[in-house]
């Protein structure tokens, strides 16, 4: 196996790219010269401003709060429903239409609606979420299931498994790893629609924080946020292939020898 060289590693470039991302951001600023594009040095400085504060971090749990629910709303619905799309002529028969026609639309669209019929509070927030990361979610469960092995399902039929037990103990584990892909995804749709809900019902939440840090022409403070926002996306996405990794070991090996033979 060839040893990696230290700019291959994924934190390197990752530590690499946001020096240069604040350099020429550092440069823009500079030759803009406006009070609302600030240099990132000045965002920097409020960022312990901004970790310290308790109401930032009140807003930061809350939305936290919602996302994970969305998410994992998503999850309970969206996978099971994916793998039976593609396994099942006549799952995908009755709700591919629906999937196609809610594709194309913006999730956080439908936050006004929701608003009318759930209120402002965390329900409407949280279904937008989970409308959000279930297409991703559906779509990657539905190739997953569709491409698996025809001799396993018959093996199962064989053994007397019902549709259920098939689902559960064959489907999900053989397709496990592009679930785990489309779940990867979902976490960065998530926190996307999160922030854009908040703005739209702006009552608390890093989306409120956002908007109202700019209303009051605190515009450090907004390039802070968004800095956060950017340290918790990574974050997420860092934590998630992490389980992703161990949950699908056994796959990438098996992938590693079939690249090797």
């Amino acid at each position: 196996m060839t040893p990696q060289h230290w700019y291959e590693h994924r934190w390197a470039c990752l530590v690499m790219a946001a020096i240069l991302v604040l350099l020429v951001w550092a440069g823009l600023a500079r030759w803009v010269g406006l009070d609302s594009f600030p240099s990132p040095w000045a965002a920097l400085h409020e960022v312990p401003a901004l970790i310290s504060d308790p109401m930032a971090w009140s807003a930061i749990l809350q939305s936290i709060g919602r996302m994970f629910a969305g998410y994992a709303l998503a999850l309970l619905v969206a996978v099971p429903l994916g793998l039976a799309m593609g396994r099942s002529r006549l799952v995908y028969t009755a709700f591919y239409p629906l999937v196609a026609l809610a594709y194309p639309m913006p999730k956080a669209a439908l936050m006004p609606i929701l608003m009318l019929w759930f209120g402002l509070g965390d329900f409407s927030k949280i279904l937008v979420i989970a409308l959000g990361v279930s297409l991703p979610l559906l779509y990657h469960s539905y190739h997953g299931a569709s491409r698996i092995e025809p001799k396993l399902i018959w093996v199962a039929q064989s053994m007397g498994m019902g549709p259920l037990a098939r689902l559960g103990k064959i489907v999900l584990p053989a397709s496990l790893p592009e679930v785990m892909i489309g779940c990867r995804v979902g976490v960065v749709m998530a926190l996307i629609v999160m922030v854009s809900s908040e703005m739209i019902a702006r009552q608390e939440g890093i989306g409120n924080l956002l908007f109202t840090s700019m209303d009051m022409a605190q515009y450090s403070t907004v390039y802070a946020v968004i800095m956060l926002l950017a340290v918790l996306g990574i974050v997420c996405d860092a934590l998630f292939e992490f389980v992703r990794k161990r949950c699908t070991r056994w796959h990438d090996s098996t992938q590693s020898l079939m690249d090797k033979g």
